[in-house]
């Protein structure tokens, strides 16, 4: 009997909603037999599993391979598809965001406090109960876009990640790295390296190195600079938002710069929308805005109006926003009341602001598209 993500899989192939892609099929059988696994066995330990006699170990899956290649939408395939009751899909980062938030309240909270939301209260190491919690709300976790840049990130993922396998947690992750690639060069890197045994120890490791780019496909098929903002206009922003996103669910990304947090409410995966006075309005600088090219592969950016005098701060600061994402190669999809050159005639930089232009209208461009991200 075909699984069921195969079955979805060659569904959509027939009816279009996606092309035929040979670097796909390793991928799709691969996540069927993950789902078959999961559907034959029970999982090992909890409160029964000593009695029971559980089952065999489920080996999870690590998918890798550059952006574009539609590892995320077979990930929303297998998510899904697979029958597993107690599953959780997420961002990588928005993961991490939890864990920390729950090693925090483990490490301030009272006995009563800790018992309210961890259900114990004994000890120092916060590792073992957030396992703990974790597990028993997920027996599969479906991670998009895992990666590493953080010294405290790295030291956390070992010793958590061992302690949810000890819980029988199974993993399906996507990454744009191979396993022994995350953290390279990072500081203490020694350190997190049993990590990386880990989840090949774990989970199957299974390369999606196709040549076509789909996302780029995607986006050089149609234009990415929407003006003026009209009814047409704002459909067809809406629409290759939709197309990009997939179907998994939007979610916040808390970003830390400096010490504080920038929140970009909507985003999904290497995707963030945000509006013109959100990151322009607001009084965010520099660093923020390079946290944001580093952090995302495209950024959608919406209402973006004429500037005219009395805007020359909210015109700085997006100049310097898009000086960040041009260094970086985060590619830009924009819905503005005009086009680039329109937006900043009159005011204090308006003469230095025909370089943005240019720059606007280059990041518009095929080639600049199709070029390879620096961040």
């Amino acid at each position: 009997m075909p699984s069921r993500i195969r079955t979805a899989y060659d569904r959509r192939l027939a009816d279009g909603r996606l092309t035929p892609d040979p670097s796909q099929v390793p991928v799709v059988e691969a996540l069927a037999r993950l789902e078959k696994a999961l559907g034959k066995t029970a999982p090992l330990g909890g409160l029964f599993g000593g009695l029971l006699g559980g089952g065999a170990e489920v080996r999870g899956v690590y998918l890798w391979g550059p952006p574009g290649r539609g590892k995320s939408i077979l990930m929303d395939l297998f998510f899904a598809c697979v029958p597993e009751k107690r599953k959780k899909r997420t961002h990588f980062h928005a993961f991490l965001a939890r864990v920390h938030g729950l090693i925090r309240q483990w490490r301030e909270g009272d006995a009563r406090a800790r018992r309210a939301v961890f259900g114990q209260s004994k000890g120092d190491d916060p590792i073992k109960p957030v396992a703990e919690l974790i597990a028993s709300e997920a027996r599969l976790l479906c991670f998009d876009e895992l990666q590493v840049t953080d010294i405290a990130d790295a030291l956390i993922l070992g010793r958590l990640f061992e302690a949810l396998f000890e819980q029988n947690v199974v993993l399906a992750v996507t990454s744009n790295r191979a396993p022994d690639q995350l953290y390279l060069n990072g500081i203490n890197r020694e350190l997190f390296v049993p990590f990386i045994e880990l989840i090949e120890a774990k989970c199957a490791v299974v390369s999606v190195a196709g040549s076509r780019d789909w996302r780029l496909d995607r986006l050089m098929g149609d234009r990415v600079w929407f003006a003026p903002a009209d009814a047409g206009a704002r459909a067809g922003f809406e629409a290759l938002w939709s197309d990009l996103k997939g179907e998994q669910a939007e979610c916040p990304a808390h970003l830390t710069v400096l010490g504080r947090e920038v929140v970009i409410e909507r985003t999904d995966g290497g995707l963030a929308r945000a509006s013109f006075d959100q990151l322009c309005g607001a009084a965010l600088g520099p660093q923020d805005y390079l946290a944001i090219a580093e952090r995302f592969h495209t950024l959608f950016l919406e209402d973006v109006p004429v500037l005219g005098p009395a805007h020359q701060q909210e015109a700085r600061r997006f100049v310097t926003l898009i000086d960040a994402l041009y260094e970086a190669g985060t590619r830009l999809v924009t819905l503005a009341e005009a086009r680039p050159e329109a937006l900043y005639r009159k005011g204090v930089g308006a003469f230095e602001f025909e370089r943005t232009a240019s720059r606007l209208n280059e990041m518009s461009g095929a080639d600049w598209l199709a070029r390879e991200r620096t961040a």
